[in-house]
Order: C-alpha cells, then structure tokens, then sequence
C-alpha cells in the first residue's frame, strides 16, 4: 500500500485568469497578460538582476481558447502572499474570469523528460 502511495503524482495547483469579464467581452488593453506578468516576473525562484527579462514560472501569460489569460501557480500564495492577492485582486476588480485547473505537459514536454 505505502507503494502505491508514493508513486501517485499530485496535480499542481493553478487557475486561470482568463481574458474575457464575467459578461465574455474580451478583456482590454490586448497586451494586459503581459503587463500583468512583467509586473510579477521578480517572484522567480532565479530573481537576480535580470530578473525583469524573463517571466515567473507561477504567473505566466497564455493563450486559451484564442484568448489572452495568464496561468497563475498556487505555489506562489506560499512564497509570496503578497503577490498572490495582487493577481487575485487584478482578477476580481477588473471583473475577469478565474478557472481553476491545471496546466498537462505536451507531448513534446513528456517525451523531453524521459
């Protein structure tokens, strides 16, 4: 049994803000993803001087279903609160639409881990 155990994976923890408001009107300025994750990029596990350059692995821009969105990592409530609540507030102030879920690797992504 304690087998078994060890070898069940846990799912990251994330949620999407995605780009469209509670009514679906698309979300504006076209660029606020990226604006809103360059804000964020110093809350990187690397954040030296360059820091600014590269976007966080917990908050990343994306694009889902066409629309702008931003994926943001549940691991970053525990590194950060701050930062957490900051997106969290961007979301809810400007009315836009949080989805909880998941982000699978790709195929490509599974077979460069092997």
């Amino acid at each position: 049994m304690a087998d078994s155990i060890k070898n069940v994976s846990i799912a990251k923890r994330e949620f999407f803000i995605h780009g469209l408001t509670s009514d679906g009107k698309q979300f504006r300025p076209s660029d606020w993803a990226e604006r809103l994750c360059g804000a964020m990029s110093c809350f990187r596990p690397d954040a030296g001087r360059n820091a600014h350059l590269l976007y966080s692995p917990y908050v990343r821009p994306i694009l889902l279903n066409g629309v702008r969105s931003v994926v943001v990592d549940e691991a970053i409530r525990e590194i950060e609160p701050l930062a957490y609540h900051f997106v969290l507030s961007f979301a809810k102030d400007n009315d836009l639409q949080i989805i909880e879920a998941c982000l699978l690797p790709d195929a490509a992504d599974k077979s460069a881990a092997k």
